[in-house]
């Protein structure tokens, strides 16, 4: 159910629903996808979720614009600043909370909102948890809370996703297959002698480094976005769809501690 379809009076009747806001980004994705890449496949998954979930949650409209100050380099890129960022998602809190809201989840669909995304929920928390007990806000990326199950799918190259890597490219070629470039499909990789760095993402580093991407990549992808199949991109989408409803589903039921 779409919250911005209902009147203000419908809305306040709503609020011991599970709120939804899905959060995206406008950044390159390499030679070969769009710059709306992130804020496609969450709306996807999103428009999936909110099939299944039918009036058991609400959904505010995807926020297409994010952090993605580390990508400024490549034409096209559209950022807020971490700290505009996490005052933007505050306020958009603080208004469902003073609407009476209190179980907000962000949906999050790009690494560069991960932080701030978390900054705003411990701030707005903090703010208000001793006069709202009951109040439960919580943030998660789609490739977080389904990625040990989408790591699992049959044929895939990866096991985690990068950028504009084989798992975002295998959603596009679902999604929208006219929007890739299929001649253009290259993604950086390259070892580095390190046992605690590892700047192409292809595993977990184990310190964070401040890198902006066209330090580590000169296309601005990664990974193996040459291996991937719209079937695959249908399985990423069914997935982490059914992880994202059923953690919605469960989220509907939270109760406050019992503080003693």
């Amino acid at each position: 159910m779409q919250l911005g379809e209902q009147n203000w009076r419908d809305a306040a009747q709503l609020t011991h629903k599970v709120v939804v806001i899905p959060t995206g980004a406008f950044e390159q994705h390499g030679y070969h996808l769009p710059l709306l890449t992130d804020s496609l496949i969450g709306s996807e998954t999103v428009r999936r979720a909110e099939a299944e979930l039918g009036d058991e949650a609400l959904f505010l409209p995807m926020l297409w614009l994010g952090a993605s100050e580390h990508h400024r380099a490549f034409p096209g890129t559209v950022s807020l600043s971490n700290a505009t960022y996490v005052q933007v998602i505050s306020e958009m809190l603080e208004s469902l909370i003073d609407s009476g809201f209190r179980r907000i989840f962000l949906l999050n669909s790009h690494g560069g909102n991960i932080i701030p995304g978390q900054m705003a929920i411990y701030d707005v928390q903090r703010q208000y948890y001793k006069q709202y007990p009951d109040l439960w806000l919580a943030f998660s990326s789609w490739f977080e809370i389904a990625g040990e199950q989408c790591a699992a799918i049959d044929g895939l190259t990866q096991n985690s996703i990068i950028h504009a890597c084989e798992w975002e490219t295998a959603m596009i070629l679902k999604l929208r297959p006219e929007l890739v470039k299929r001649d253009a499909l290259t993604g950086t990789r390259f070892e580095y002698a390190s046992a605690f760095y590892t700047p192409d993402f292809s595993k977990p580093s184990r310190v964070s480094v401040a890198r902006t991407i066209d330090q580590i990549s000169p296309s601005g992808a990664f990974g193996y976005p040459e291996r991937a199949t719209s079937e695959q991109g249908e399985q990423l989408f069914t997935v982490a769809t059914q992880e994202i409803v059923a953690f919605i589903r469960e989220f509907a039921t939270w109760k406050p501690f019992p503080m003693k």
